[in-house]
């Protein structure tokens, strides 16, 4: 009997008991399988270090990749080819990002240009603002501003400088990115298959069970940070608007990229604002108002519980505190990849642990891990 005329069980028994005892191995065996280990974990030790500067540029492709593939098969049924498809589909996302961040450096720079030819007129503004509220009426900056224009000019100029001589190691890590997205674009049916066929039939359900694990709380983790940092941003925009705060849509698309960082993040935009509006406008309730806000609702509630929630609503894989505890850890342990690598790392570990000890009846790990059901 073949082994494709076999039941599944049957094969599955074979796959458990085709292991082969260590004492039937010859010398020259074991010697060959020490030598293969160790020059594998070389080449995989030198590999790691080649990829080290790029590695989180192609973890953001696969991860790009793999949340176009809706998109990329709904444009494949019209445009009939994968390539072209793959093409449009990165385009559409990476051309309005581009055009964002062009806008913002135009407009920051015309922002800066504009404050190193007035700074004068900047100090009297602030020396007044201050003198209008008497537990700061005795300070003066006229004559401190210039220098900190200066020191900012200067710290400005020194950045862009770096940026530029960082800009083969950037283009490096933005090409990683890109033709990462296109190759799992184009080709993760053959990817899929691949992994799979190497996967041995004793660990396929541990395969199954973190394969499915990982893909439930990437999704979970990405819904929650982008829809909770689309709402700030809008939150961050009504409020310069509100205020007519200069550059407010520059000011709301920084809130949206720095708030993907819990804690610190969208307050470096709203506080400022904030002392703008006391200081410069003279306008104390405004400010308190936008502090507040900002801090009570972008900081405090959507960083701190509105985005682990929805995040463990949507992968009903981790309930709110260990959707918490990785998301903040993840993203302080390896920075903004952590989004994705620390909810992975503790999925994992569930898949794990439960698929080891045979937990995938409901029980303790279930009242530890899932989320709540919502009515």
């Amino acid at each position: 009997m073949t082994p494709e005329e076999m039941a599944p069980n049957d094969r599955r028994r074979v796959e458990r008991t085709d292991a082969v005892p260590l004492g039937e191995f010859t010398i020259p065996e074991v010697r060959k399988a020490f030598i293969s280990t160790g020059l594998l974990l070389l080449i995989i030790g030198l590999f790691l270090y080649m990829v080290r500067d790029v590695i989180v540029s192609a973890i953001a492709g696969v991860v790009l990749g793999a949340y176009l593939l809706p998109l990329y098969r709904r444009l494949l049924r019209k445009l009939k080819r994968s390539t072209l498809t793959a093409i449009v589909t990165i385009m559409i996302v990476t051309v309005p990002v581009v055009l964002l961040m062009a806008y913002s450096w135009h407009e920051i720079s015309g922002a800066a240009e504009y404050l190193n030819k007035n700074r004068a007129e900047v100090a009297a503004g602030l020396t007044h603002g201050l003198q209008r509220w008497r537990f700061t009426s005795g300070l003066a900056i006229s004559g401190d501003v210039p220098h900190w224009i200066e020191k900012a000019s200067k710290s400005i100029a020194k950045g862009a400088e770096d940026i530029r001589e960082a800009g083969s190691q950037i283009s490096i890590g933005l090409s990683v990115l890109l033709f990462t997205a296109f190759y799992i674009l184009t080709d993760h049916k053959r990817l899929i298959e691949y992994i799979r066929s190497k996967i041995h039939g004793r660990y396929r359900e541990l395969a199954d069970e973190t394969g499915k694990s990982i893909r439930d709380v990437i999704y979970g983790a990405l819904y929650g940070t982008f829809l909770t940092q689309a709402i700030k941003s809008v939150v961050v925009l009504l409020m310069n608007l509100i205020w007519h705060v200069p550059l407010a849509v520059v000011l709301a698309i920084m809130a949206f990229f720095l708030g993907f960082f819990p804690i610190v993040g969208s307050y470096i935009v709203y506080t400022p604002v904030a002392l703008y509006l006391i200081l410069w406008r003279g306008d104390l309730v405004g400010g308190v108002i936008m502090f507040l806000v900002g801090f009570l609702g972008n900081t405090m509630f959507m960083s701190m519980y509105l985005r682990p929630k929805l995040a463990a609503e949507k992968s009903h894989i981790l309930n709110f505190y260990w959707m918490f505890i990785a998301l903040v850890t993840g993203v302080y342990t390896f920075g903004l990849v952590g989004i994705i690598i620390g909810p992975v790392l503790i999925a994992v570990l569930k898949a794990v642990f439960e698929t080891v000890s045979g937990a995938n009846r409901p029980g303790i790990l279930d009242r530890l891990y899932l989320p709540e059901k919502v009515e």
